[in-house]
């Protein structure tokens, strides 16, 4: 049984008796509760305690890395140039299309008040931060205290600023504080493999006091997320094929058809490095030669989640939605920035530890409650599978239009031809 398995029949069983005691045994239930609401909130905080070491720590990473590629030709630069504009584009079509989809299709008010009575960290309306506050503070005047505050987007500009620091030092320098920024990540990856061990433990308690509060209210809002979720990685999936047609002069079915096994692949696995040597085949079929697709790809599988940005943006408004904190001008704007720029630090981690490394900054750069993402990691298995679809069907389309316009597109075709002539 795998780990995302435990974790979604623990969220299943917690929430089904929550319900069954609530109606039963409430007495005895009201007193489980004041337990299992502890531990829960202890195993969140136990996520909660890496989240800034691991964000700055993978950013660091994940900036080198790119500007290390990018010196290795124009090729890896302009891929660079590219995945930037997509993640952009694509945050901000989230900051968009999610409210939107909140209000054609909104929680039934029963089920959100239900919700938002169960989460006690949940924000009440005040005063909403306007776009000016937002350039006020995205500058960090103490770095130790934007970091004690869990204040991410001047955390995050900092951290920004300091990895392109590095890339101009030399070289023996670089590497030290590289590999110490990578010795950061990986112990704090390892810190929360302790902790996710506690997972299914951790999620019981939290969903059992949401069956407890809310009853069935519980599974519609879960069904209710996912759908508007899933949705974004969606819209990021399709938009790969107009890309491909216009960018790389490859007809929508033909990109359909040449993409298909790296997308079978990429939902068998859930894995974009998986999925890398079936995307080097597509990326040939659809005229990619491998002098090109050798170098977009392995770097795309490094730091570019195209989905990332669009979906990370979805669940923090998701959350803001479900717990009633307003979101200003300011706010979504430091949201925008904070899931456009730490999702290139999102180097090759596990989906759960993913999650909580990428969906918590932009949801505290926003002010918006932690606590439910403890519930949401339970269902991100069906996210997840659209995130890594529409990775590797961007991937592809990429790098496509990187051959394209760098003049590649057809060389190997070619170069096969000429060798197969007489003499």
């Amino acid at each position: 049984m795998s780990q995302a398995f435990r974790i979604l029949v623990a969220l299943v069983v917690g929430v089904t008796l929550g319900i069954v005691l609530s109606k039963y045994a409430p007495g005895a239930g009201a007193f489980t509760l004041l337990f299992t609401k502890r531990i829960g909130g202890a195993w969140l905080h136990g996520l909660q305690m890496v989240i800034v070491p691991l964000v700055v720590a993978l950013l660091v990473i994940g900036i080198a890395a790119s500007a290390e590629a990018a010196r290795a030709g124009r090729i890896a630069a302009r891929a660079l140039i590219a995945f930037v504009v997509i993640l952009w584009i694509n945050t901000l079509m989230s900051a968009f299309l999610t409210p939107l989809l909140l209000k054609l299709f909104p929680l039934p008010a029963d089920w959100g008040q239900a919700l938002r009575a169960s989460l006690s960290t949940a924000k009440t309306a005040g005063q909403v931060p306007s776009l000016g506050d937002f350039f006020d503070k995205i500058v960090p005047t103490n770095i130790i205290d934007a970091a004690a505050t869990d204040a991410f987007l001047p955390l995050t500009v900092f951290a920004m600023v300091f990895a392109f620091a590095i890339t101009r030092l030399e070289e023996k320098r670089r590497t030290m504080l590289v590999d110490f920024f990578q010795a950061i990540a990986d112990a704090m990856i390892v810190v929360i493999g302790w902790v996710l061990v506690l997972a299914p433990l951790g999620v019981f308690c939290l969903a059992f006091g949401l069956g407890m509060e809310t009853g069935a209210a519980a599974f519609g809002a879960l069904a209710h997320y996912i759908a508007i979720v899933s949705t974004l990685g969606i819209l990021v999936l399709l938009s790969a094929y107009p890309l491909a047609a216009i960018g790389a002069r490859v007809g929508i079915g033909r990109f359909a058809r040449t993409v298909l096994p790296s997308q079978i692949v990429a939902i068998s696995t859930s894995s974009s490095l998986a999925s890398l040597p079936t995307m080097l085949r597509s990326s040939e079929a659809i005229g990619a030669p491998s002098s090109v697709s050798g170098v977009v790809l392995p770097i795309a599988v490094a730091v570019f989640r195209a989905t990332s940005p669009a979906m990370n943006l979805a669940v923090a408004l998701y959350v803001a939605h479900l717990t009633g904190t307003p979101i200003g001008p300011g706010q979504l704007a430091a949201g925008v920035a904070t899931a456009a720029i730490t999702t290139m630090g999102s180097v090759s981690l596990p989906g759960t530890i993913s999650y909580f490394a990428s969906v918590a900054p932009v949801a505290a750069a926003m002010g918006v409650p932690l606590e439910a993402l403890g519930l949401l990691v339970a269902v991100e298995t069906v996210p997840d599978l659209f995130r890594t679809l529409g990775n590797v069907t961007m991937d592809v389309a990429v790098t496509g239009v990187i051959a394209r316009r760098s003049g590649a597109a057809g060389e190997d075709e070619t170069d096969r031809m000429v060798e197969s002539l007489p003499g």
